[in-house]
């Protein structure tokens, strides 16, 4: 720091006009810049900011004895609790980068235990250029468990004790199927024999990024009348049904009428808010709905329905019948199941990957740990990787690139599942800080991936349909249940909120059949048109959620919610399959690919 004198002093206040009264003022602000460890510029600039706050304070000996006690000795608490509080954090990754030694140290006496007398034991050696680091050391360098150390992303970084002292670790909480007696293992075969890819293909997939907030209210609006149409000849032939009427023409007579359900005001939707909009062929008109003499319904805004019912003024249907959509066919395929053919183990796991209280990655290195003991054939990973609603990045704690921080939690899950050969697929979030914020969503890019890796792993976008030996599994990472849970009424129905909602998504075709989406949702209507859809009904649907985990079967589809990972300071849950493809031919009722399923608590 440069020496501060009266002279250098008298020249910055001179910068800013401020005047005082003699030398002595001069020789007190000398003294304060020495005791703080400012240079002149930060002392003026100190001053001019205070006596602003003050409404022109006069520069004396004894204002400067009131600033010394308001905002210096202030200061100089904080740097120095700053300073303790460093000392202490490089401290503590400091032990704890010797704890991670010491294990590592055990683990390999533990291995030379269990070798041939001839090896001998292998201590660790220092490296030096005569001595080189072995491959095997050099390989643990880059275990996961050092790759997300504490220290390589925050310096205040520490475990989180809550989820270190989790209980019912392994406890499965929700059972599907046929699991008695049930071997939670992958195929014989890791890895190689799996046949994995989109069900649409590689050129009809959302493959790469592109540009958004382009749209315009028009396109918005076609697309939302193709999907009228589109719904509506699917109701017209499953309940012959002759035409649809215009929704405000007044009748005497019973009419059906076709439209999407929207809500009357900004509000939440309710039985008395109910409106039906057409599309342009039936006048493209909106109509309020009268319920009380419909015994059941569910209703949501966005969902495409058929309504039976009395319209005499134009002005409002009183509806007497629901037709409710249609879901899709399920996949066939052409190949034939070998008899001796083993079910196929998969694994599904949705983040955040780090409680909420720390940045460590302590829950997906528990998870990488299950996947070496259980050896699932595939890993279906769903973020968010890099969670944009933890409370240290929304603060801005750390000292990292966020893309950094992706890709060194990447190269853990497959540097550290290599052995077991599994097939990786990351499906991405919205949550997802370091990736683009819009829905339907690119896959990650991973441009530094081996060749060797590049095999193992699939990147996908959120929503997508993924065909797994003869097996379709919907993807998709957006919390749809939590938005439609919101949204949705109903009235006698008799079944319970999850099960209405995943039906409604079955019958309305898409991934999110929602409108208008909630404001964290940013859609781009012509990509959701040719992205966001379901091709078909998918024999696995895996929608995660904030919600209470489940396994249920909807009209023939199993639907898993598996939780996420971490649950707010402790440890959540994830969930796992056992999937065969089905040999029952076509004449005989259809059977379920999916074997059993479990969620289990990491």
């Amino acid at each position: 720091m440069a020496l501060v004198t009266g002279e250098s002093l008298k020249s910055e206040l001179e910068t800013f006009d401020v005047f005082y009264q003699d030398d002595s003022v001069l020789d007190k602000m000398v003294e304060q810049c020495i005791c703080n460890r400012m240079n002149a510029s930060e002392m003026v600039l100190e001053w001019v900011a205070y006596s602003t706050t003050k409404n022109g304070l006069k520069l004396t000996e004894d204002t400067l004895e009131q600033f010394d006690h308001e905002v210096l000795n202030k200061k100089n608490k904080s740097k120095k609790s700053f300073r303790k509080e460093e000392t202490h954090n490089r401290t503590r990754d400091i032990l704890q980068l010797q704890d991670l030694i010491k294990v590592e140290e055990e683990e390999e006496d533990l291995l030379d235990a269990y070798s041939t007398p001839a090896k001998g034991s292998q201590k660790r050696a220092l490296t030096t250029p005569e001595h080189p680091q072995s491959k095997r050391n050099a390989a643990r360098l880059s275990s996961p468990s050092l790759l997300l150390s504490p220290a390589s992303f925050s310096p205040s970084a520490t475990p989180s004790q809550k989820y270190s002292q989790r209980g019912a670790k392994g406890e499965v909480v929700v059972s599907f199927g046929v699991v008695q007696g049930t071997r939670w293992a992958g195929r014989k075969t890791q890895g190689d024999g799996v046949q994995l890819e989109l069900l649409e293909g590689t050129e009809d997939s959302l493959r790469c990024s592109y540009k958004y907030m382009f749209q315009r209210l028009r396109d918005v609006r076609n697309v939302l009348t193709e999907k009228i149409e589109e719904l509506g000849d699917g109701l017209r032939s499953h309940f012959n049904i002759e035409e649809f009427a215009p929704v405000s023409l007044p009748a005497q007579d019973s009419i059906t009428v076709l439209g999407q359900v929207c809500c009357d005001s900004n509000g939440k939707l309710n039985a008395h808010s109910v409106l039906l909009e057409a599309g342009p062929e039936q006048g493209g008109q909106q109509v309020p709905v009268d319920l009380s003499e419909l015994k059941e319904y569910s209703l949501f805004p966005g969902q495409v329905v058929a309504l039976e019912g009395m319209n005499t003024t134009g002005r409002k249907l009183m509806a007497s019948k629901l037709y409710e959509g249609v879901p899709l066919p399920f996949y066939s395929s052409e190949v034939k199941m070998e008899m001796d053919e083993e079910p196929m183990n998969v694994l599904v796991a949705c983040g955040p990957y780090t409680p909420s209280d720390s940045l460590t990655f302590d829950p997906l290195l528990d998870l990488i740990n299950v996947i070496v003991k259980d050896r699932p054939d595939v890993c279906l990973l769903l973020g968010p990787f890099v969670d944009s609603k933890h409370e240290q990045i929304e603060k801005a704690q750390v000292t990292e690139m966020f893309e950094a921080i992706f890709s060194r939690c990447i190269d853990s899950i497959v540097d550290g599942t290599k052995s077991v050969g599994c097939r990786l697929v990351f499906v991405p979030s919205q949550r997802d800080i370091q990736h683009h914020f819009i829905y339907p969503q690119p896959p990650f890019t991973l441009p530094k991936l081996s060749k060797d890796q590049a095999q193992r792993v699939t990147l996908v976008p959120d929503p997508c349909t993924l065909l797994i030996d003869g097996v379709t599994v919907g993807l998709t990472s957006t919390d749809i249940l939590f938005h439609m849970g919101a949204e949705e009424i109903s009235c006698g129905t008799g079944s319970d909120r999850f099960s209405r909602i995943l039906k409604h998504m079955l019958t309305q075709r898409s991934y999110y059949p929602l409108y208008p989406p909630v404001e964290e949702v940013n859609m781009d209507y012509e990509k959701f048109q040719s992205f966001g859809q379901m091709p078909l009904t998918p024999d696995v649907l895996i929608i995660p959620s904030e919600l209470r985990y489940f396994v249920k079967d909807v009209v023939g589809c199993v639907c898993v919610n598996p939780g996420r990972l971490t649950k707010g300071q402790v440890g959540g849950t994830y969930g796992r399959l056992l999937i065969q493809r089905s040999a029952a031919p076509e004449d005989e009722r259809r059977v379920s690919p999916c074997l059993a399923a479990q969620v289990v608590k990491i």
